[in-house]
């Protein structure tokens, strides 16, 4: 067999090539139905419409007294329209039976508005108090026009009207509102599961300390947080001792819709990802021209599973997590494949040099509104990461961008 490990240093696949073939194999995961509550952050497959209009009765829409509008006709402050208060009317508690002309219900907002009643005076143009005979009444000191203060049945959402579009990544207000409609379940994308292989016999994990000639995995961390960020469900994390069988075995029995291998995947004598991943299934690219993250590669297990080769260096296993893999995530849960960042406008302080013909993911740090390339940029210093406030991605076909040049920041903070 071909060892397709020497192929990711003897050609490099451009990243718009390598993108071109992920947007082509890999597309969204079947749809299931998911209850209202456990909806937010999934994608609606389909459009999703009241089955309730809201509210579906005439409600309040002020605290005060429902009445017939007409009733109060030349009511003022020195010569107010004297009403009976028959009742009154909550949310939850209305009001029992109809009133007639020259009646009055005391409301609060939210509550029905009785049979009869077609306006509500609010509380400040009214007045409480008893009648020649004794009985309560209300004292109306300005007159009120029908529907004034009054909500109709549909006059948030009418049944049967589309409350959110295929293919929204529902927000909280959504299934508020849908379930406000009537709306018990949600018909969506479901999410990706992803499984994690650390490789590599000098890692520790998280929360050791480092000892020897051992170190602590961080890129576990790392990608399980930038699936999450990317709506993946059901992660898991194994770690994988540097042999080709045990890398073999961790493979075919990661599952998953996705797999993502943290190192081996270069062309050293460890490393036996793309050579287990050519006899299981496919590697279609090993090799990309970018830098850092120019070892990374992916391809296919039977069944069409994605299995994404990650370089060790963690800022290279970051690079091409969010170059190739992000966007793979998201796509499989119905999500836009376009990074997720916050994006800004800012100058060149200090100028970029790259190599034409390679992407660069340049770390920068952001001042007002001018950007500053972050001087130590090596693939294994990830604390670059985190005294940069963002990336500048440099176009292959772009090789220095001047000072004073305006460039697009794509911010790490939410």
């Amino acid at each position: 067999m071909r060892d397709v490990r020497m192929r990711g240093f003897r050609e490099h696949t451009a990243v718009e090539r390598a993108l071109e073939v992920l947007e082509r194999r890999i597309q969204r995961l079947a749809d299931e139905l998911v209850p209202i509550a456990e909806a937010v952050g999934r994608v609606a497959v389909e459009p999703v419409r009241a089955r309730i209009s809201v509210p579906h009765f005439v409600r309040a829409a002020m605290d005060g007294y429902a009445l017939l509008g007409e009733a109060t006709a030349g009511a003022a402050a020195l010569a107010p329209v004297e009403l009976a208060l028959v009742g009154a009317s909550f949310p939850g508690r209305p009001h029992a039976g109809a009133i007639r002309r020259g009646e009055a219900v005391r409301i609060t907002t939210g509550a029905p508005v009785p049979e009869g009643a077609d306006a509500v005076l609010v509380a400040e143009r009214a007045e409480e108090g008893a009648g020649r005979d004794g009985a309560a009444v209300v004292r109306a000191r300005e007159p009120v026009p029908s529907g004034k203060h009054v909500a109709a049945i549909g006059e948030d959402v009418l049944e049967g009207a589309e409350v959110v579009p295929a293919g929204r990544r529902l927000r909280p207000q959504d299934v508020g509102v849908l379930a406000s409609t009537g709306v018990a379940e949600v018909r969506v994308v479901r999410r990706p599961s992803v499984r994690i292989l650390i490789t590599g016999d000098e890692l520790l994990p998280p929360g050791s300390a480092p000892s020897g000639a051992c170190i602590v995995d961080t890129n576990s961390l790392v990608l399980s947080a930038l699936a999450r960020r990317d709506g993946a469900e059901d992660i898991a994390v194994a770690y994988v001792p540097d042999r080709r069988e045990a890398v073999r075995s961790a493979l075919e029995a990661a599952g998953g819709d996705v797999v993502l291998v943290s190192g081996g995947s270069s062309v050293g004598s460890e490393d036996h990802a793309p050579l287990v991943l050519a006899e299981l299934g496919e590697v279609v690219v090993h090799g990309v021209a970018m830098r850092p993250a120019k070892p990374a590669g992916f391809g296919f297990l039977p069944g069409g599973r994605a299995v994404f080769l990650l370089p060790g260096n963690p800022v290279s296993c970051l690079c091409a997590y969010e170059f190739f893999a992000g966007p793979s995530i998201r796509a499989l849960g119905g999500l836009p494949r376009a990074w997720p960042h916050r994006r800004r406008r800012c100058v060149v302080a200090s100028e970029i040099v790259s190599q034409p013909g390679r992407v660069d993911y340049v770390r920068v740090r952001v001042e007002g509104d001018r950007v500053f390339p972050i001087a130590t940029s090596g693939a294994s210093i990830l604390s670059s990461t985190t005294r940069a406030d963002g990336v500048v991605i440099v176009q292959a076909e772009e090789a220095v961008i001047g000072e004073g040049a305006e460039v697009e920041v794509l911010l790490y903070d939410a």
